[in-house]
C-alpha cells in the first residue's frame, strides 16, 4: 500500500530522515519506535506532506511527495499529531464534521453521518456536543483519531497517542487501533514510547535511529535485537 525509498528529509543540513525505505501492506498495524530524535515524526511529516522531502513516497502507486497535506488526505493518508491539534473551541462533533468536510469532502448531511460513526467508533458517540477542550487527555487523543477516521483514510499515521495516558487507558488505545485494522481495514503506522504496548498489539516494528530503520520486523525479533538495544541504551523512553 505505502512504499517509501530513500526519504530523506533535512534541517539546516542535518539529516533528520536519512535514506529511509519503508514498507507498509493492506490492513498492517505496524509499530514505529526508536530514540528521542530518531526521527520518526519527521517521518510521518514528510509522507503526509508537512514538511519537504527527498526520495520517493508511493501509496497505492501514486507519488506523494510535493503534494500539499490536505491533497495526500484526498488520496486516502490520514494522521494525528503527537501534541493534539483539536479544534478546542467547537464541540466533539464538529471536530469531526471538519475532518468529513475538508478531508474527505464531503457535503454537510453526509459529514455529520460519517462524523457519527467515527465518534461512536472511537468511543465518544455520548461526548458529541462537548467542548473539545473540555474532554480529558484521552478523550482528546480519541477525538482527534475520529476526526482522522472521518476523512475515509486507508491508512492512519498515529503519533504517540498513548503518551500522557494511564495504563489502562493505554491498553484500550492499543486495543482501539487493534479494532480500526480488524474491523475496517485499515493500515495504521503507530510511532510510540509506550513500547510495551506497542509490541503487544503491532504485527510488525520498524525501529529508527538517527534518522535510519535499524531493524524491521516481528515484534519478538525485535526485542532480541542487539542494534535496538544499543540504539536505547541510556535513553529510558
Amino acid at each position: 500500500m505505502l512504499r517509501a525509498r530513500d526519504l530523506r528529509v533535512t534541517f539546516g543540513g542535518v539529516a533528520a530522515v536519512d535514506g529511509v525505505d519503508l514498507d507498509v501492506g493492506e490492513g498492517e498495524l505496524v509499530g514505529l519506535i526508536g530514540p528521542n530524535g530518531a526521527g520518526k515524526t519527521s517521518l510521518f511529516d514528510a509522507v503526509s506532506g508537512v514538511v519537504p522531502a527527498e526520495g520517493s513516497v508511493r501509496f497505492r502507486g501514486e507519488e506523494l511527495l510535493g503534494l500539499a497535506p490536505h491533497e495526500v488526505v484526498r488520496r486516502g493518508v490520514a494522521r494525528t499529531f503527537q501534541l493534539v491539534r483539536t479544534f478546542d473551541g467547537l464541540s466533539a462533533m464538529d471536530n469531526a464534521v471538519a475532518g468529513a468536510t475538508f478531508g474527505a469532502g464531503l457535503d454537510d448531511s453526509s459529514a455529520r453521518r460519517r462524523a457519527e460513526e467515527s465518534l461512536s467508533f472511537v468511543g465518544l458517540a455520548d461526548a458529541a456536543d462537548e467542548r473539545a477542550g473540555g474532554l480529558t487527555v484521552a478523550g482528546r487523543k480519541r477525538l482527534e483519531l475520529a476526526r482522522a477516521l472521518a476523512t475515509d483514510p486507508d491508512l492512519v499515521l498515529v503519533d504517540e497517542i498513548a503518551s500522557g495516558l494511564t495504563p489502562a487507558e493505554v491498553e484500550e488505545i492499543a486495543a482501539l487501533l487493534g479494532r480500526l485494522r480488524d474491523e475496517r481495514g485499515v493500515a495504521v503506522v503507530w510511532i510510540e514510547h509506550v513500547v510495551g504496548a506497542v509490541m503487544g498489539a503491532v504485527d510488525r516494528v520498524v525501529v529508527l535511529s538517527r534518522g535510519r530503520v535499524i531493524a524491521d520486523g516481528p515484534p519478538g525479533a525485535i526485542r532480541e535485537d542487539p542494534a535496538v538495544e544499543e540504539a536505547y541504551l541510556g535513553d529510558p523512553a
